[in-house]
């Protein structure tokens, strides 16, 4: 199988590939800066920008998968969403989504599977209610984006098929979530934030990137919860983390102090989302990592 990637040189793509890689898949990656990564001929780098048309989409059109990973970060590293932070997280999702889209629905023979990245931020702030895949969107900032970011994918569901990766926090050794706690937490002045019983919905990067390998695969169309089936509480993450690093984890940061320095965008930390991964259970994907403790162990080790 030949896989065309938008945002395979990031934190998620980079291990994707190095999975396809291993399934003796051909990848495409599309790239403004076409890093190489990876020491393979079955890699070849695309220079584009995957939110303008371009030469790009006839090179997608000759693919037999498409997986879209592109998007400004949206709080890596944390700061304040200004007016044109949020413009640009929105139409750095959006607007390379529609020319994914445009180039799928103008190719003489579509790609059989479009894989399209999304995120738990979905449901909004849902407190303890338990949320699997036909829960409603909330009605935040993220919440709307994803509705936006998720129907722009569905545009071409009639042409191919397509899965929407709704991701939460990903776990791994060489970024994500985990970069900016790691240092505190390991000077023994991390801990909880807010309230700490909002429910954190969290995925090693291995298993999110083994469920973006079951959509290619398989056939799994529509939304996908990509989280392991064990959400935890923010107090229970701090706990967790700091054990693992065997540092206590007491130092809280209260609710205020991250509204005060990240204004809205300290609502991503203070939601409460306890997403379940009903369709992935139902198809029985095998989590590698089920458990925090495991998963953590294996991160900071």
């Amino acid at each position: 199988m030949r896989v065309f990637l938008a945002g395979g040189t990031g934190f998620i793509g980079r291990a994707l590939v190095r999975a396809l890689l291993e399934r003796e898949h051909r990848c495409l990656v599309l790239s403004r800066r076409p890093e190489r990564p990876w020491n393979s001929d079955a890699v070849e780098m695309l220079r584009g920008d995957p939110t303008r048309p371009g030469p790009w989409q006839t090179a997608l059109a000759g693919c037999d998968a498409v997986v879209n990973l592109a998007g400004t970060p949206i709080v890596d590293p944390p700061h304040r969403w200004t007016d044109a932070r949020k413009e640009a997280i929105r139409t750095s999702r959006l607007e390379s989504t529609r020319c994914i889209a445009d180039a799928l629905r103008h190719a003489a023979r579509a790609p059989t599977v479009f894989v399209n990245g999304s995120a738990v931020g979905y449901y909004g702030s849902r407190g303890d209610r338990q949320l699997d895949e036909t829960a409603p969107p909330g009605n935040d900032f993220l919440a709307k984006l994803c509705v936006e970011w998720e129907e722009a994918a569905r545009e071409v569901a009639d042409v191919t098929r397509v899965t929407l990766v709704r991701s939460g926090v990903v776990l791994g050794p060489d970024g994500g979530a985990l970069h900016y706690m790691l240092t505190p937490f390991r000077l023994g002045v991390g801990g909880p934030w807010g309230p700490g019983t909002q429910w954190w919905s969290w995925i090693h990067r291995t298993d999110l990137v083994g469920l973006m390998l079951l959509a290619l695969e398989r056939p799994l169309p529509g939304a996908v919860n990509a989280v392991s089936p064990n959400p935890v509480t923010v107090n229970e993450f701090a706990r967790t983390l700091g054990a693992a690093l065997g540092r206590p984890a007491f130092a809280r940061v209260p609710d205020f102090a991250l509204r005060l320095t990240l204004g809205e965008a300290a609502e991503t930390l203070l939601a409460s989302q306890r997403v379940i991964p009903r369709r992935a259970l139902d198809v029985g994907y095998e989590f590698r990592f089920p458990d925090l403790r495991g998963a953590l162990e294996e991160v900071v080790r």
